[in-house]
């Protein structure tokens, strides 16, 4: 309970000195005899805060960067009019910097014996699970002279799904997947192809195609086509070690690696590859397995809202091993982890022959486009200096990425914004060239 501004103000012109207290706070006020009884007839009116009954309503999920709403409905049982200002509580990522006070703050009245709701408008700024914090009320009498105070605490979580841009770019790599299936995409059968048909040879096609046996019972030379199999595998393992956790741009690693992972799992799934998730650092952080093309995203977006990068070094031989008994034989597996040197020829290179042996790998890495800034910056002496420093960056990413399509890796390296496409390209040419 205490005094408001107001009560303040009225008590600076009265004449008589009278105690008062509030949460532990003792002190004087000149007040008058009538003030004071005013002051205790708006205490007494006052609703009483303890005795009002909170429950919520609303989302408990939302996409980073949209935002959701969530209801607060407050009953008042008492037999006196609630007049309130509301505070809602919860974590400092719930919203956009800056627009806390606005939007967790509310006014309110409601009559006796009846109810009100108000709405939060959550706009996370992270991933993960948002709970909500205590509610606080002050509860005014009518002439606003005393306020009743008290808290509440009335449970409620919104998980925080990755954002998923890309999502916007699946209507054209679909189309590209349509035209794969339709038109002849290879003559000579690979290890992920499966016989299409039979058509007439035309100069230039590839004479291993050709059909001898067909050819016999007909007038001209057919020559077989093949077309990219269905049902295949393809196994998506995140790095959530130290280097994930690096920033770029306005960024982290692992949410630009989640956005690909997404792209990737919806364009598979619509071309009837089968896709499971590995997260792994020292140990196995979150995995999907075995879900059919309807559950995929929701179980995918799920496993990775809570995920966050660990800052340990990533056990590649743990990682190697997980992955191998994750995926059948002749599966696609797609490594979004990075490209840095130390990282890649200490860890990845010594496990990288035991999963080439038994499956196609793809290795997807978020490049920093501040270091393509800095290597083109000119002007002043420490812009040349860090031109050098990026360029010499530049340079041993790009040994390490061509060493690894030495190897057998088709190696994606892009930026977060273009990441995602660059990786769902390179699924479709992998199916074209028939290789999955």
């Amino acid at each position: 309970m205490g005094f408001t501004g107001r009560a303040a103000l009225l008590a600076a012109l009265g004449s008589v000195p009278v105690g008062i207290w509030d949460a532990g706070w003792t002190g004087l006020l000149a007040v008058n005899a009538p003030l004071a009884v005013a002051c205790a007839c708006d205490y007494a009116l006052a609703a009483p805060v303890r005795r009002l009954r909170l429950s919520r309503t609303g989302d408990t999920s939302v996409r980073l960067g949209e935002s959701a709403e969530v209801t607060l409905t407050v009953s008042n049982p008492s037999r006196r009019p609630l007049r309130a200002r509301l505070r809602d509580a919860w974590p400092p990522s719930s919203w956009q910097p800056g627009t806390e006070i606005r939007a967790s703050r509310h006014r309110l009245t409601v009559p006796p014996g009846e109810r009100r709701r108000v709405t939060t408008r959550l706009t996370p700024t992270r991933r993960g699970d948002r709970e909500a914090d205590r509610v606080t009320i002050r509860s005014y009498g009518p002439l606003g002279l005393f306020a009743r105070q008290g808290s509440h605490r009335v449970p409620w979580t919104v998980r925080v799904l990755p954002a998923f841009p890309s999502r916007k770019q699946l209507p054209a790599k679909l189309a590209r997947l349509r035209e794969l299936d339709g038109r002849t995409s290879v003559l000579v059968r690979g290890q992920g192809t499966e016989f299409d048909s039979l058509r007439e040879y035309v100069p230039g096609d590839d004479t291993r195609s050709i059909d001898w046996r067909a050819t016999a019972r007909q007038s001209s030379v057919a020559v077989r086509t093949w077309r990219p199999e269905r049902d295949r595998h393809i196994l998506i393992v995140l790095d959530t070690g130290r280097t994930a956790a690096g920033r770029v741009d306005d960024a982290v690693r692992l949410d630009a690696a989640m956005d690909a992972a997404l792209l990737l799992a919806a364009l598979a799934s619509r071309a009837g590859d089968r896709v499971d998730l590995l997260a792994y650092d020292r140990r196995v952080r979150a995995h999907v397995k075995g879900q059919n093309a309807g559950q995929l995203l929701p179980a995918l977006v799920g496993a990775m809202a809570t995920l966050e990068p660990e800052l340990v070094e990533t056990d590649t031989h743990g990682l190697a091993a997980t992955a191998l008994r994750s995926a059948p034989r002749q599966s696609l597996i797609v490594l979004l982890t990075t490209l840095d040197a130390a990282p890649v020829e200490e860890g990845l290179m010594p496990v990288l022959p035991q999963l080439l042996k038994r499956h196609t790998v793809l290795l997807a890495s978020v490049a920093d486009p501040q270091v393509a800034r800095m290597a083109a910056a000119r002007g002043t002496v420490d812009a040349v200096y860090e031109a050098a420093a990026a360029a010499q960056a530049l340079t041993e990413r790009h040994r390490v990425a061509e060493h690894l399509r030495r190897q057998g890796v088709t190696v994606v390296d892009e930026v977060p914004d273009t990441l995602a496409g660059a990786v769902a390209d390179a699924y479709l040419a992998l199916k074209a060239a028939g290789r999955l």
